[in-house]
This record gives structure tokens, C-alpha cells and sequence, in this order.
């Protein structure tokens, strides 16, 4: 059995969900299928979550969101048109969103969840008609029906342990699973989504669930590329990874997968094989367990913009027992997790996402520093990116530190902060965010020849 996601550039249009169908229908192991909202259908078009989102926002300003709402159901009326549906879908799918912008919104994450979840749960429903319309054996599934139970986290739920014993019933059902991404339930029965880009989540959850043979993710590019290619002009292509090089490099900006949508497939051993929708012979990538190391120390490198660096200096720091825990549970109070955190004995460097970190959240961390700690200096230092090297052989090789610094020294970027872990999988450099991408260019020439 195959559990197979595909994106919203993949259902964008009548002509995408009819290839999708033909990819589904080619291969009786795909079993299970996750959707997207629909995407974009060109560069500056907007993606139905998107629309959503813009029709919660003018339903809790005091709008009546009915404009909002029928620019959503056009969309899918131009697709389901394409598709030679009749009006019965589209009347189902406005009906549906008529009945979520008149739910109560008193609690705006909970009706922003609700409202955002429309865009998979319709498009779910769609392509189970289009497949029914077209002779074969297929299911819209509900989430809360299937037993997808989530934490009460809105717009960033996590999959609590009884969904998998829920979702191993749908191995039993026959035909074709229409699965909707992106959101399920609280144990209250409340919509709740995963955070934006969850489907790829929703798929892996279910592949885990029915310990599928593989999980395809199917999306708008050929394979996941070495270096981003707005970056480098035509990257080299990587077949296969683990799951660690994977989740390293989608942390730092590699949005083929959702860094969050790796855990349940790695626990339960299932590769991931993502695919283009567009280009199906293509070989893809391949995520597993282990590899064999033929393409050198480093398999990929991958950048992201957006932290800032909490510099705290103490002389004797080292000989003060709880120091960083300390620090750690100011930042806790204020709902901040950390990324990275580099160390001397007098000094240590907290990285985090600078959007969590505004003026006012700095100026009463710095506050219980100084008060608490008694700390020499303590500042920030805003406007980093965070580049990171990956690669399983870099633990069986000498010299890949060397060779990464000296590569970003010849390209006059300084090095703010290094960072590597105990596993050697990964290097981490916190430089200025205006160094990011000669920083890429810099280590792309070193570790896979010129651009």
C-alpha cells in the first residue's frame, strides 16, 4: 500500500486533478490519498488558503464575507467545470463554507482553523466526485469520522497517540481514500490545523498509521536540489537521503517537506519519495534510514532568514550551576523556544526566531538577566540567517569544517556563531542576513563545483 500527498500546485486546476487522477489510477498500491487546497494557477495568482484566511479576516471585522466567499467557490467551480461536474459539488461546497463564516467568532484562532480547513476538506470532496464521475471506486473521508484527533493548539496542533490506532481502520475500506490535509479534530471536536504546509503531516501521519510500504509526496520539482534554486542556477539533484539530512535541511528553508511531517515515518521505518507531479518519470528523491555515502561529505545546503542572537556575558559563568537553564526558563515564560545554543566559558549565544523576540519581549527577558543573573553584558544581535551544511559523511571526513569556514572567508562573509552537533550530520553558521545568499554560492562552489 501507498499513502500519496500531492500539493496545491497539483489540484490548482481541472487539468492537474485529472493528472493526479491518472497518477493514482496507474498504480493500484496507491491506496490513500492526501490533498492540498488548490494553489496557485500562475505566478501572481492566490492560493485558496490564502482566500480563507482573507474571508475570516472580513468576517471578524463585522463584514458579511459574501464577496470573499463567492471568489472561493469560483475557484472551485472553474475546476470542477473543467473536470464535467455537475452543480451538485459546487452547491455542496458553498453550502459548506456558507456554514463555517456563520459559525461564532469568539474566539478567532478557533474560527481562523475552521475557515482554513475548508480549503482541504472541499478539495478532498472534489476529487473523490471527479474520481466516482469517471467510473472508479472512490471515498471522501472525513478526518473527525476517521479518528484524526489533534492537541488544542490552533494553527499548530500535533497528532495525539490515538489517531494511530483510529486511522488502521482505513485500510479496511475499499477503494480509493480521499484524505484531506492539513487539519483534524480536538478531542472537544474542534477543527485544528497543523502549522501552514501541514499536509505533507497529514500524509505521513497516515502512512504510519497503515504502515504503508511507501509514502509519495508528490509536488511541483523534479527532486529536493543541493542548494535552493532561486539561488543556484541549476542545482544538483539529490536521489536519496536520511531522514536526519532530510529534517535538517527542511528546518533551514527547504520547503519540498515540512520539517514536522518526518517523525512519523522515521519511528515506524517508511521511505519517503518525493515526486513530481508534473514530470512522474522522473526519479525524485528518495528519504530513508541509511544510505551509502557516494556523493561526498555534504549532501545539501540550506539557508533561512529571520533570527536574531541573545549574546549574555558573565566572567566565571562557567562555575554557575543552573546559569543556562536559567536563561532557558526566562525565555519558557515568554513562550520562546531556541534553536541553537553556542557556548564559552564566560559567554553564551542563544539563537531564536526574531519574530518572537520584538522590542517588548527583549526589553523583560534583559530585565530578569540582569536583575537575576548579574550578568557583565547581555545584547542583541537582530538580522541573521542561519546556514547549515548536512551530510552523513561529514562524520567520516576531516578537513569539511575547514574547508566550509575558509570557503566563506574567501567570500568576505563573517561567521557570527558555528554550531555542530554531537551526531556530525550537520554544521550550523549564524551570519548577517544580507550575507545569505553569497553565503550559499560560496559553500555550493566549494563542496559541489562551480554554479
Amino acid at each position: 500500500m501507498k499513502v500519496s500527498k500531492f500539493g496545491g500546485t497539483s489540484l490548482a486546476t481541472a487539468e492537474q486533478v485529472k493528472k493526479v487522477c491518472s497518477i493514482l489510477l496507474s498504480d493500484p498500491e496507491r491506496q490513500i490519498v492526501v490533498v492540498s487546497a488548490p494553489g496557485k494557477r500562475y505566478k501572481d495568482d492566490i492560493k485558496v488558503t490564502d482566500l480563507l484566511i482573507k474571508c475570516a479576516q472580513a468576517r471578524l471585522s463585522g463584514g458579511s464575507a459574501a464577496d470573499e466567499i463567492e471568489t472561493i467557490v469560483d475557484r472551485y467551480k472553474e475546476i470542477a467545470t473543467g473536470l464535467g461536474l455537475g452543480c451538485g459539488i459546487i452547491d455542496t461546497i458553498r453550502n459548506d463554507l456558507n456554514m463555517r463564516i456563520n459559525e461564532d467568532i469568539s474566539d478567532e484562532n478557533q474560527f481562523l482553523d475552521l475557515l482554513k480547513a475548508a480549503g482541504e476538506d472541499n478539495c478532498a470532496k472534489l476529487v473523490a466526485e471527479y474520481l466516482i464521475s469517471i467510473g472508479k471506486k472512490a471515498v471522501y473521508v472525513n478526518p473527525r469520522e476517521a479518528g484524526l484527533i489533534l492537541s488544542m493548539d490552533y494553527g499548530n496542533a500535533r497528532a495525539l497517540p490515538e489517531s494511530y490506532d483510529n486511522l488502521k481502520r482505513l485500510k479496511d475500506l475499499d477503494g480509493i481514500k480521499v484524505f484531506p490535509g492539513f487539519f483534524g479534530y480536538s478531542p472537544e471536536g474542534k477543527v485544528v490545523t497543523f502549522s501552514r504546509g501541514g499536509s505533507d503531516i497529514t500524509g505521513a501521519i497516515l502512512a504510519a498509521a497503515v504502515q504503508a510500504d511507501v509514502y509519495e509526496n508528490f509536488t511541483d520539482v523534479d527532486s529536493v536540489y543541493v542548494a535552493d534554486p532561486r539561488i543556484i542556477e541549476n542545482p544538483k539533484a539529490i536521489h536519496e537521503l536520511t531522514y536526519r539530512e532530510m529534517r535538517e535541511l527542511s528546518y533551514a528553508g527547504f520547503w519540498v517537506l515540512h520539517e514536522e511531517a518526518l517523525e512519523p515515518v522515521y519511528r515506524t521505518g517508511i521511505p519517503v519519495h518525493i515526486k513530481n507531479t508534473n514530470n512522474v518519470a522522473s526519479p525524485g528523491t528518495r528519504i530513508v534510514t541509511e544510505r551509502k555515502i557516494t556523493n561526498g561529505p555534504v549532501a545539501g545546503i540550506a539557508c533561512e532568514k529571520g533570527f536574531c542572537s541573545i549574546n549574555v556575558s558573565k566572567y566565571m559563568m562557567n562555575r554557575e550551576i543552573g546559569f543556562g537553564r536559567k536563561v532557558l526558563h526566562m525565555l519558557e515564560d515568554e513562550g520562546i523556544s531556541f534553536e541553537h545554543m553556542p557556548s564559552g566559558i564566560d559567554n553564551i549565544s542563544i539563537l531564536i526566531k526574531e519574530a518572537k523576540f520584538n522590542e517588548q519581549v527583549e526589553e523583560r527577558v534583559f530585565n530578569r538577566i540582569r536583575n537575576e543573573l548579574h550578568v557583565d553584558d547581555v545584547h542583541t544581535q537582530r538580522s541573521l540567517s542561519v546556514i547549515v551544511v548536512v551530510g552523513e559523511g561529514m562524520a567520516q571526513t576531516v578537513g569539511v569544517a575547514g574547508r566550509a569556514t575558509t570557503a566563506l572567508a574567501r567570500s568576505n562573509v563573517n561567521i557570527e556563531m558555528m554550531n555542530q552537533g554531537a551526531s556530525e550530520v550537520s554544521m550550523v553558521f549564524g551570519i548577517k542576513a544580507v550575507d545569505s545568499e553569497k553565503a550559499v554560492r560560496a559553500l555550493y562552489n566549494e563542496f559541489f563545483g562551480q554554479a
